[in-house]
């Protein structure tokens, strides 16, 4: 790209703000340039089946509904302290709609999981609102276990509570061993936890729990050193 510089004193000059607006342009460029288009070959995917379709700009990732839990791992992507924004989006069915994000991944059945159950959001049954947002680290530390020995400790309510049928926004933030949920925004975390295992893994996926399908778009992930 060539600029069109004003001279002073026979020397080109570029003023401070005429510098700013360049890098603003290359940083953009520099941006676009790096945009990607995803493809299923740019997952390790367990038990489900993934499709990837537009919305607008934004692309959306979906795992079918099957038995057992299911996994799409982002290939090249690495996640052990820092931040995770996504987009979810479940449905209000009771026990059909377990959808969340895998981390700390060792492999498709070794992992930390930070999962929302949308059909609890808005339920009439205040001991179902409860069971709303969940940690567990698996194969180890699953709901039943964490819920029979640490009733309501790895598992919270959401407030205000989502639509359960419509996209919201949730970001993860892992620092040292503490683990906090954000939804939709808000400043206070839905859900703090201390981490169970340090599994030491890298790996990190859109996850879908039991019978269950899901949506997800606008991965970020930030690492801690940014």
């Amino acid at each position: 790209m060539a600029y069109l510089l004003p001279i002073i004193a026979d020397k080109p000059y570029i003023s401070m703000k005429a510098c700013f607006t360049i890098a603003i342009l290359f940083v953009c460029a520099s941006s676009f340039a790096q945009q990607k288009t995803m493809s299923e070959k740019d997952f390790k995917i367990f038990n489900r089946s993934i499709s990837i379709n537009n919305e607008g700009d934004v692309q959306v990732i979906r795992l079918d509904a099957r038995d057992n839990d299911g996994v799409a791992w982002v290939n090249g992507k690495q996640f052990t302290q820092g931040s995770i924004e996504v987009d979810i989006k479940g449905k209000d069915v009771l026990q059909q709609s377990f959808v969340g994000i895998a981390l700390h991944g060792v492999n498709d059945t070794t992992f930390e999981v930070i999962y929302f159950r949308p059909f609890n959001f808005r339920s009439a049954d205040p001991a179902r609102r409860l069971h709303a947002v969940q940690y567990a680290a698996v194969p180890g530390y699953d709901w039943p276990k964490l819920r029979s020995e640490h009733p309501n400790q790895y598992e919270k309510p959401i407030d205000p509570a989502p639509d359960p049928n419509e996209w919201f926004h949730a970001r993860i933030t892992v620092s040292g061993s503490t683990i906090k949920v954000f939804v939709n925004n808000n400043s206070t975390p839905s859900l703090v936890v201390d981490q169970l295992v340090h599994t030491n893994g890298t790996m990190i996926g859109y996850w879908v729990g039991n019978g269950s399908d899901g949506s997800w778009k606008n991965l970020k992930i930030i690492p801690a050193n940014n």
